[in-house]
């Protein structure tokens, strides 16, 4: 067995492939303000920060600029759409799950994402992924959001994690994993995760 005692899992673009469902439900919800929102930008700016911090960016570049507090009463509205497009259909590659179950009893898992645990645990429910992960830490969980290492800090305390693995794809998911002091892996899609997840450990000594 490798030296980790424990795999903590960005959620977005690592356990599913849900950016650009995050994108469209929000260029739906801010297009009824006059915001419009690429994909583009959301791709470069958007990606592992905390949606008040993406729509803070967002009320300052708008012409006229809008005071963001009325940006996040549209919040609820997005996590609607979102959460009936995704529970549907839950975006996860057909090989996670035999993934997960190969870590099972080897590792504790926790999900780490700066999305809310109330749109995540549902999709992973609807997943039956539900069962690998010990808890799930959320925006919600911490005051301090990615790159700050708060969350993947509370995920390590709560699973009792001396040694975790961070698996990130953003650079704010990353800065946060590194600055909680553990090693981070970096993936740039969902597909790539069992691969190497599994030669990192494989290639990690006892």
């Amino acid at each position: 067995m490798s030296s980790f005692d424990s795999i903590l899992f960005d959620f977005d673009g690592v356990l599913a492939d849900t950016e650009p469902a995050h994108c469209a439900c929000w260029a739906e919800v801010l297009a009824t303000v006059g915001i419009t929102l690429t994909w583009e930008f959301y791709r470069r700016q958007c990606v592992g920060i905390d949606d008040r911090d993406m729509l803070r960016m967002l009320a300052m570049q708008s012409d006229p600029p809008h005071n963001w507090d009325d940006l996040w009463k549209l919040y609820p509205a997005k996590k609607r759409l979102f959460m009936a497009r995704m529970t549907t259909n839950p975006p996860f590659d057909p090989a996670l799950a035999g993934f997960l179950e190969g870590l099972k009893g080897r590792y504790k898992m926790a999900v780490v994402s700066s999305s809310s645990a109330t749109e995540i645990e549902p999709m992973l429910a609807a997943g039956g992924l539900r069962q690998y992960f010990e808890t799930t830490v959320g925006a919600e969980s911490v005051k301090r959001y990615k790159p700050a290492p708060d969350p993947y800090l509370l995920a390590a305390e709560r699973l009792r994690s001396r040694a975790p693995l961070v698996v990130e794809d953003s650079a704010a998911g990353i800065a946060s994993g590194r600055a909680a002091g553990f090693e981070v892996l970096q993936i740039h899609h969902p597909a790539e995760l069992p691969e190497m997840v599994g030669r990192r450990l494989s290639t990690c000594p006892s």
